[in-house]
């Protein structure tokens, strides 16, 4: 196999793109014997290949028609890289059913026609692999599927999106607003020039719904995430969470209840102590708990050229001593059940809720009787600060309460003549 070269194509040549152009160059000389053979890029697929002739100086292997990919039947792996729906789902399609394998990172594309592809795979005998798809370039998705495949998994959560914990981690270290730390990522390159699927939670909503559906084997899509951002977090949210011993985090999180699947992304309160807490700037993690290992945690760069070309790299490695063992599609959709899905209004959490009231006497106790109202047990009720006008802002801790019921009460209070605001209703996590 020493003189054997598998020859692949790379659609797209944007950041991670290029960044696994590098990588494979920076693996030439140790390749064969790492995998018993080479592996080269014979075509990449762009836009405007005078740009991309800049970046990796031989134009000989850029093109713009994805046709002279497809046909060639030289080429044994494609690697999309393209990111979005269109035409990146109709590529993969056209690859498999070519007899090509495929390498994606596209999380967009997955966490919606992740299924319809794989199914695809299966079909023609195809691998289809995707580590890079969530979490950068820490291995999360093999070892879902295959070094904790002995353990039923009941719980994924993590911090799976680092533009929005760099964002948080400023805001609580440095005591920064929201729309300052914005622009101080954006400034550094954390954010895109567009940050809404970011800051809204999208990137980690799709992410959390790939998880979900390696981890618990029942398909779960983008549409059955639950989602909430982080542009309302305020400095006072995050100064008033670390008096009570928490910190403030975009929280992916997938439960596997007796009752169906429970998958959101929003801010949660968690205690400073649990290792999510410490992860601090641009990094991710993965947190996941199963019946034989119990808890087990996955750290690292989430994004980035290099970081994400490694996963990349990897997926492409696994294919190719597939192609050696004449293995390939091995393992392919683990998704082998149909679990229900909980609604998010049936979800428990405890909640942190700050509000303004009017400062006089018997408004505590009017605020209780609309919790007593909704089933709604509050563990603690606490005076932070006396405002202007006569108006002082409490927070309110609970316990345990059903989603459906708290937005019920939250509801009601806001349109109580005592109260002038809700500034924050954030989960809070409780393990």
């Amino acid at each position: 196999m020493e003189n054997q070269v598998i020859y692949a194509a790379l659609l797209g040549l944007g950041t991670v793109g290029t960044g696994v152009y590098k990588v494979l160059k920076n693996q030439e000389e140790e390749m064969t014997a790492k995998i018993g053979t080479q592996v080269k890029i014979s075509k990449i697929l762009v836009r405007n290949k005078e740009k991309a002739a800049k970046k990796i100086g031989n134009a000989l292997i850029i093109t713009t028609d994805w046709e002279e990919i497809k046909k060639d039947e030289s080429i044994s792996i494609v690697i999309e890289l393209m990111g979005g729906i269109e035409p990146a789902r109709s590529y993969i399609l056209e690859a498999l059913e070519a007899g090509k394998h495929v390498v994606t990172a596209n999380k967009d594309l997955l966490a919606v026609y992740g299924g319809e592809l794989l199914d695809k795979a299966r079909e023609h005998g195809a691998d289809l692999l995707f580590e890079a798809a969530v979490a950068g370039g820490i291995p999360i998705i093999r070892p879902l599927k295959q070094c904790l495949a002995g353990n039923h998994i009941s719980s994924i959560m993590g911090i799976v999106n680092g533009t929005t914990n760099f964002i948080l981690a400023k805001m609580t270290q440095e005591g920064m607003e929201f729309e300052e730390a914005l622009a101080l990522a954006t400034h550094l390159g954390y954010a895109e020039a567009d940050p809404t699927a970011d800051i809204e939670g999208l990137d980690a909503g799709r992410k959390v719904a790939i998880l979900a559906s390696v981890g618990f084997n029942s398909r779960v899509v983008f549409d059955d995430v639950y989602i909430e951002g982080i542009t309302r977090i305020t400095a006072t949210d995050i100064r008033y969470a670390r008096e009570m011993g928490c910190d403030i985090k975009l929280l992916g999180i997938a439960n596997d209840t007796p009752e169906g699947i429970e998958t959101y992304v929003c801010p949660m309160l968690i205690p400073s102590s649990h290792p999510l807490a410490s992860v601090n700037d641009s990094y991710n993690a993965v947190f996941v708990h199963g019946d034989a290992v119990e808890d087990a945690m996955f750290f690292g760069r989430g994004a980035g050229e290099l970081p994400t070309a490694s996963a990349v790299v990897g997926d492409i490695f696994d294919i190719v001593r597939n192609i050696q063992a004449g293995c390939c599609g091995r393992i392919g959709c683990t998704c082998y059940k149909e679990l229900p899905l909980k609604k998010m209004e049936d979800t428990k959490n405890c909640f942190f809720l700050r509000l303004q009231v009017e400062d006089r006497c018997g408004v505590l106790a009017e605020m209780t009787s609309v919790f007593a109202r909704h089933q709604v047990s509050v563990a603690q009720i606490v005076q932070k600060a006396t405002l202007k006008h006569d108006c002082a802002e409490i927070v309110v801790i609970t316990s345990k309460v059903k989603e459906g019921d708290m937005r019920q009460a939250v509801e009601e209070l806001g349109t109580s003549s005592s109260v002038k605001k809700i500034p924050a209703c954030i989960r809070v996590y409780e393990k």
